[in-house]
């Protein structure tokens, strides 16, 4: 709220309040806080995700005509010491400070994490309260509404289009000329639908952005509904994130009270609504058809295409499906006009992307780039390259389930649609997972297996049976237990899966396993013929033992190993009985020395 121009405006202590923030204790801190500014003239309020997740908890002090400061790794017990040299004593806390901003859409450019990054779709996230509609529409929120619906419907699809912005969620289709399809479509009423039903191991932008803009996301739907002529919407949203939930319904609420929603929104002839729609968790409910069958009752399956869901969707009605993220880029693009999009990025590949990025990286959390950097950027300049010194980072897995692996060779590969697709990976939603010497490829290939056997709907024969038998051949891998033969049927049933699946669940699940076996045959050939598993994670290969010149005898791992596995003397090498051993790995984690190898 602003102040009188005779009052001074009061510090101002925000906490990050995501679900990254709150896992790590964001709770006790905003108690402590609480206790401790009780009575003083402190606005304290809540925030989202800045993306610096590995930081949490973080806390804000904003002094007003003083960078914001921001601490990393609080605790209560930090607490009272902030609140004294800080908050009321001007002086910040140096050591527990992690970055100073001036500029809230160039953020911490000090800071190697922030530096090549430019904040469109995360521009208010971790700057604004998301549960105050006040704070979105200071940073100039619902403007891109009011110019859209002081523009004709036909001319904002263009302008859409100008702007070069893809689909965010996984092929990349051409957002204006998806809503141009649903605008020209016959049949009445028309629908929307956001994708949020993230379902990707290690993806969290979605969710942190419903969590920290969720009127940015809402925003956008009514935009596209003026667009394409759209009476009523729907936000898919998966239960498992109850904070975003919560948000986005509290969000829609205070829309409606302002007017943004309902009956003649800002008094124009648009007449639009909006529905949450808790997913129960289907990964394949993020493809449209599949996900448009939930609404409708029915249990998520997809079905075959054409027609489109912008012909014939929601109740056989046209409907316009984008993401999140999607969504989210709209207000930006009709407040600052298509070349705010079309200049960044690529020929083919225009504005920024939000990636996850998470793993065997020193800095993970959520990172926005314009698209063409290279994924050596992103890891290594972003992320500070390798979490330990002493493992050695060998691939990204990028886009989910549906994406692959790609070696450090081939790093400097720019973040594009066609880029990407050509190293074996996709884009897909933006899950981005670093890699190092630990992570055994073939596992990692049967690990995403599984994860989409078990996803498939089960409708075609080639997605249910095919990947049953691809995750047969992986298992037997892992344990030491496959033909050389196998490893020709693996390439061949990939083929058929990809080729004869009904859906995109189907035709991408072999992409980790292909992609693994194209830059690291040598792990699937040391597993089926030397039955070793260089990694050391597959514990059916091998057993452990002690290096005997680099053990000290500290005697740690004798205190973990639950069997007694574990002799010797104190200040002696130890020996590991393998006939005892069970490879649990206890003695591997707790050995400081690097002296345990399997």
């Amino acid at each position: 709220m602003a102040l009188p121009e005779t009052q001074t405006a009061p510090v101002r202590v925000m906490v990050g309040m995501g679900t990254c923030g709150l896992a790590a204790g964001a709770r006790e801190v905003w108690a402590a806080l609480e206790e401790e500014l009780s009575g003083a003239c402190v606005q304290l309020s809540q925030t989202g995700c800045i993306g610096m997740c590995e930081q949490e908890p973080l806390v804000d002090v904003v002094v007003p005509g003083e960078p914001r400061v921001t601490y990393g790794g609080m605790t209560p017990e930090r607490v009272r010491r902030v609140v004294e040299e800080h908050v009321h004593g001007g002086r910040p806390v140096e050591e527990w400070v992690v970055g100073r901003i001036a500029d809230a859409v160039a953020p911490y450019r000090e800071l190697e994490f922030y530096r090549s990054q430019h904040r469109i779709v995360l521009r208010n996230c971790g700057f604004i309260d998301p549960d105050s509609l006040e704070e979105y529409e200071n940073r100039d929120g619902y403007q891109g509404l009011r110019s859209a619906l002081a523009t004709d419907p036909t001319a904002v699809i263009e302008t859409v289009k100008q702007s070069g912005l893809r689909g965010r969620g996984g092929a990349g289709f051409p957002t204006g000329l998806k809503w141009q399809f649903a605008r020209q479509a016959p049949g009445e009423p028309k629908y929307l639908i956001c994708n949020a039903d993230e379902g990707d191991p290690g993806a969290f932008m979605d969710r942190s952005v419903l969590e920290g803009d969720p009127h940015a996301v809402l925003e956008g739907m009514v935009i596209a509904a003026h667009a394409v002529g759209a009476s009523h919407g729907y936000i898919y949203v998966r239960a498992e994130y109850p904070l975003a939930v919560e948000r986005i319904r509290r969000a829609i609420a205070q829309a409606r009270e302002a007017g943004y929603l309902g009956r003649g929104i800002l008094g124009s002839g648009l007449s639009f609504d909006l529905t949450v729609k808790e997913g129960a968790g289907a990964f394949v409910c993020g493809e449209e058809t599949a996900l448009i069958s939930s609404i409708e009752g029915r249990r998520g399956m997809p079905r075959v295409r054409p027609p489109f869901p912008a012909q014939q969707g929601l109740w056989g009605k046209p409907t316009i499906i984008n993401n999140v993220e999607s969504y989210a880029n709209i207000p930006h693009i009709l407040r600052e006009g298509a070349e705010s999009i079309a200049r960044l990025g690529t020929e083919k590949s225009k504005g920024t992307k939000v990636f996850a990025l998470a793993g065997k990286v020193r800095h993970t959390g959520l990172v926005e780039v314009p698209m063409g950097v290279t994924i050596r950027e992103i890891v290594e300049e972003m992320g500070g390259g390798s979490a330990e010194e002493r493992h050695r980072l060998k691939a990204v897995q990028i886009g989910g389930p549906s994406g692959g692996c790609i070696p450090t060779a081939l790093w400097d590969t720019p973040v594009d649609y066609e880029s990407l697709i050509g190293a074996g990976a996709v884009m897909g939603s933006g899950g981005l997972i670093v890699l190092d010497d630990t992570t055994c490829m073939v596992e990692m290939a049967r690990f995403f297996m599984s994860f989409v056997q078990k996803e498939s709907c089960g409708k075609c024969v080639p997605c249910r049976e095919g990947t049953r038998r691809l995750l047969e051949i992986l298992e037997r891998i892992v344990v030491g237990e496959a033909e050389p033969e196998d490893l020709e049927r693996l390439r061949g049933l990939s083929e058929t899966v990809r080729g004869a699946s009904l859906c995109a669940l189907g035709q991408t699940a072999p992409n980790p396993l292909l992609s693994t076996l194209r830059y690291f045959p040598e792990e699937y050939l040391e597993h089926v013929h030397d039955k070793r598993c260089r990694a050391g994670t597959c514990l059916a290969l091998g057993h452990f033992r002690v290096i005997a010149e680099k053990c000290p005898g500290c005697n740690k791992c004798v205190k973990v190993c639950p069997v007694e596995a574990i002799n010797g003397k104190v200040k002696h090498p130890f020996v590991i009985d393998p006939d005892k051993c069970t490879k649990c790995g206890a003695c591997e984690d707790v050995c400081s020395f690097d002296a345990i190898v399997h």
